[in-house]
């Protein structure tokens, strides 16, 4: 195949890695089975063998990343999802028999078989820096394509760890990874995604979103979009406000906050405000004695620290009553140890209710009826993840029926997101697209439809001239019913 020259204000580097996998693509189209579980069992080990160090400089990366949460979250998620694909890959790549149209009954057979697509960019956030690296390729190198990865500019320690890393597992024209800046010191990102891929895969935020999305449609390079937006919980009457505030907290305080699916608003049943605001601390007081201890995690930069802060100023300055949710721990500024801080009396003119908040502010709502909390989620673009707390499956009925979300964890949060067997993916400002399991294999792959013609051509008998039997064998498939 002749392509076109890439773009020369594209940094060479980018252009020969691409080139390099692409002629490698060409040379062998359709990895065996036992590549690809070879490719999947070397991103394993690597995550394996290099445990202490990927951990370290993540934590660099942060100033400081609870080494618990990273293991859970990051390594412990990549290496199970490698080890679901490994398994579940045979089954994955086999070619699916589909049904053949009344026409071409009865000795023809259909058939769609899943082949690679090429070469597959992925953009990874900063948030959950190995996982977002990991989860992504594993679905690529299960669908047998080759991979490119650009990191974000804030994990700087961990793409230099991963490039050193990398040529230990992958060949170069299998898996290559880029710093987020460039020889000039300015930010590779947009210049990354104006390279024709046969799929880029992108997290981060709507703004950026929508840059990427312009960047691929120059090539015609097809998109999976994880962003973002704000997710609600909802706590109906019926539930157990304690178990509620301890499931809340949990992913409230989990990364200081930075979870794309997490939290970002709470709708509480009127008058139940303080008596949640008194769980939460407890349960805080009890899970962080001392928030400069190591369990809880940084914001990541003072950009994000600043921008946190003046979400803060703008909601108290307009009226919101902010609640220390670690009373007598105020943080470290310094560090960017960000104190939780629970905010009442909100309303949609704060930043805080605007924006997606990406870090340990919780806005509370109350409400009387479900209908109002309905009419205010679907006023707003699509959540990335809903929560709604109730153990009546009617309700829980109602809420699935008349909202839509990415995904959505009844009694919980966060957890659809870790099931290796549930899609996970955006609807909307929310994001396009699914991958994670055989989703992640399907997003990388191209459903190749195939129909093989039989010893017998059913359309013969529906040839002109159409008086006659043509007409009445027409007639008769017309009026079928069933």
């Amino acid at each position: 195949m002749i392509h076109a020259p890439l773009p020369e204000h594209i940094p060479q580097t980018l252009r020969d890695c691409f080139t390099e996998q692409r002629a490698a693509f060409q040379q062998a189209r359709n990895p065996s089975l036992q590549e690809r579980r070879q490719d999947l069992r070397a991103l394993h080990r690597l995550l394996l063998e290099n445990r202490e160090a990927l951990v370290a400089a993540v934590n660099q990366d942060f100033g400081c990343r609870s080494r618990f949460e990273t293991l859970m979250t990051e390594l412990l998620q990549g290496q199970e999802a490698a080890l679901d694909a490994i398994r579940h890959v045979p089954h994955w790549m086999k070619k699916q028999r589909r049904a053949l149209d009344v026409t071409q009954y009865p000795l023809a057979s259909a058939y769609v078989v899943p082949q690679p697509l090429g070469v597959v960019g992925i953009v990874v956030p900063w948030n959950f820096p190995i996982a977002m690296t990991v989860q992504p390729m594993i679905g690529a190198l299960a669908a047998g394509n080759r991979v490119m990865v650009k990191m974000s500019e804030n994990s700087a320690h961990l793409a230099r760890l991963l490039q050193s890393l990398l040529p230990r597992y992958f060949a170069a024209d299998k898996v290559s990874l880029f710093q987020d800046a460039g020889d000039d010191g300015q930010s590779i990102g947009p210049l990354f995604t104006q390279l024709p891929f046969n799929h880029l895969f992108f997290t981060g935020s709507p703004q950026t979103g929508k840059a990427v999305m312009a960047n691929c449609a120059a090539n015609l390079t097809p998109v999976t979009l994880e962003l973002g937006g704000k997710s609600p919980a909802i706590v109906a009457p019926d539930y157990p406000l304690e178990k509620a505030a301890e499931r809340i907290l949990w992913v409230k305080m989990l990364n200081a906050g930075q979870i794309c699916t997490n939290v970002d608003y709470l709708f509480l049943p009127e008058g139940q405000e303080q008596a949640f605001v008194t769980q939460a601390q407890r349960i805080v007081a009890q899970r962080y004695p001392d928030l400069l201890g190591g369990d809880y995690t940084a914001i990541i930069d003072q950009r994000q620290y600043d921008r946190l802060q003046t979400m803060l100023a703008d909601a108290v300055q307009q009226g919101a009553q902010a609640v220390p949710l670690a009373p007598g721990q105020t943080g470290d500024a310094a560090r960017r140890i960000m104190a939780p801080i629970a905010l009442l009396n909100v309303h949609d003119g704060m930043q805080v209710m605007q924006r997606e908040i990406f870090g340990p502010l919780l806005p509370i709502r109350t409400y009387r009826h479900k209908e109002e909390v309905v009419q205010y989620i679907n006023d707003r673009p699509h959540p990335l993840a809903l929560y709604l707390f109730s153990h009546e499956h009617g309700l829980q009925d109602y809420y699935l029926r008349q909202t839509l979300s990415g995904g959505v964890t009844l009694n919980d949060t966060l957890l659809h997101a870790g099931q290796h067997s549930l899609p996970f993916g955006g609807v909307g400002h929310s994001g396009m697209g699914h991958y994670h399991g055989r989703e992640g294999f399907l997003t990388f792959s191209k459903l190749r439809p195939v129909f093989r013609q039989g010893p017998l051509r059913t359309v013969d008998f529906l040839q002109p001239p159409y008086a006659g039997l043509a007409s009445k064998l027409l007639n008769v498939m017309l009026w079928r019913n069933r």
